[in-house]
């Protein structure tokens, strides 16, 4: 329920202008005796940290570095398979529903199988990027991510900015059960590296709760949970 403000002009104090003056200079020297004599607080977090005297959280960084939520939208990568090829299927899916128009791809097909595409080339231009996170919950194979907790690097020129798919395909490789090149097998993959990928293969997660659906373990739910205890404890 929204609290009520008094819509009431200065007063003779507040008119007066040099109390005040006194009033904020007395704060800031309070704060800065503070921070002064009794060190700083090293956690980020406003809701963890100790109600004692040192309420100042400044990191020193690039030594003292706050790690990122769960949840953050971190640089693009794209999901490689078992055989280290990408999941990406070119659908074009990412592209068409990327708002900035930032994805663009070039499809191509296995020269022994005709059925199966893959991406030719595939290239994100990160200054465009919105980091909306519409390309990960798009796409249908778990092809694309942004789950590296890594933001974009600076850089001195506009091309250095451009990921293709050489950049971009990195991290753990993922197999599902009913990825097609697995179920009706693939010319392109080995008979002995088709089975070590059937084995690995997993179920596909059934717990989505948003657009980082295609990454398994992240449940907003949790963490808006886990909010709520630091909130809950942080007033006790």
């Amino acid at each position: 329920m929204p609290y009520q403000l008094k819509d009431a002009g200065p007063n003779l104090r507040e008119r007066m202008y040099f109390p005040e003056v006194i009033l904020g200079v007395g704060t800031l020297m309070k704060q800065f005796l503070r921070n002064f004599f009794f060190g700083r607080e090293k956690d980020p977090d406003v809701l963890a940290r100790p109600r004692n005297l040192s309420q100042n959280a400044t990191l020193q960084y690039p030594e003292e570095r706050a790690p990122y939520p769960p949840g953050y939208r971190g640089l693009h990568r794209l999901v490689p398979r078992e055989d280290g090829n990408p999941r990406c299927v070119a659908c074009y899916m990412c592209a068409t529903v990327c708002p900035a128009q930032c994805i663009y791809i070039e499809a191509g097909e296995y020269p022994d199988d005709p059925i199966e595409k893959y991406p030719v080339k595939f290239v994100i231009d990160e200054l465009r990027c919105v980091v909306c996170g519409f390309c990960v919950e798009a796409c249908p194979k778990d092809a694309i991510r942004m789950d590296t907790g890594e933001h974009a690097p600076p850089s001195y020129t506009r091309a250095a900015q451009i990921w293709d798919e050489t950049r971009l395909l990195r991290g753990a490789p993922v197999s599902y059960q009913y990825d097609p090149w697995l179920r009706r097998g693939s010319p392109s993959i080995p008979p002995e590296k088709l089975e070590e990928m059937r084995a690995r293969a997993k179920p596909f997660p059934a717990n989505a709760t948003d657009e980082y659906a295609q990454t398994p373990g992240f449940s907003v739910r949790a963490l808006a949970a886990e909010a709520k205890e630091l909130a809950q404890g942080a007033r006790k």
